[in-house]
């Protein structure tokens, strides 16, 4: 079961930096274009995708910020919430790479955004994490589809594991 997440967490880095690449080639007023999907632009969808894997990562740690809202804004600026967006990656891969399999069958305790105490089989907690990564992924992908008129990067998994090289960021970041 470990090695799924430590699969998961990489192709989790992978497909974010795909879609940040398209995201940053973007001109800022479609970037930021309402489209009508439930965080309403790419912009808050991607804040959306960082927010929660902080909520859950200081859920799972007990480190970091615990957000309130979850629309709310983390970055204003798109090469800001890139980096972060990478680092929370690596941090997420560091997270699964400490765990073995017998603490991925246990329970883990938490409490809800409402502060209610909350407790769930880890795995059950990473799976729902991934899958959420994922759905939210493919809203930001029909963002930047809706607003280019242009089939945005894939991002399917299969491709991730056939090897294909994730983008560079560094140059665009370094902005």
């Amino acid at each position: 079961m470990k090695n799924q997440f430590r699969e998961l967490a990489a192709y989790n880095a992978w497909a974010n930096l795909r879609l940040y690449e398209a995201a940053l080639a973007l001109p800022e007023e479609l970037y930021r274009a309402d489209v009508g999907v439930f965080f309403r632009s790419l912009h808050g969808t991607l804040n959306h995708l960082l927010l929660t894997d902080r909520l859950w990562l200081t859920r799972l740690t007990g480190a970091g910020e615990q957000p309130r809202r979850l629309d709310a804004i983390l970055c204003e600026d798109r090469l800001a919430l890139a980096r972060a967006r990478i680092a929370e990656d690596a941090r997420l891969k560091g997270v699964v790479e400490g765990y073995d399999e017998t603490s991925l069958l246990r329970p883990h305790a938490y409490r809800t955004t409402s502060g209610q105490p909350q407790e769930q089989v880890l795995a059950d907690i990473l799976l729902h994490l991934f899958n959420h990564q994922t759905h939210h992924r493919g809203q930001a992908h029909a963002c930047i589809s809706i607003v280019t008129k242009h089939e945005p990067p894939p991002l399917d998994l299969l491709l991730f594991q056939r090897g294909l090289p994730p983008p560079d960021l560094t140059a665009r970041l370094q902005a």
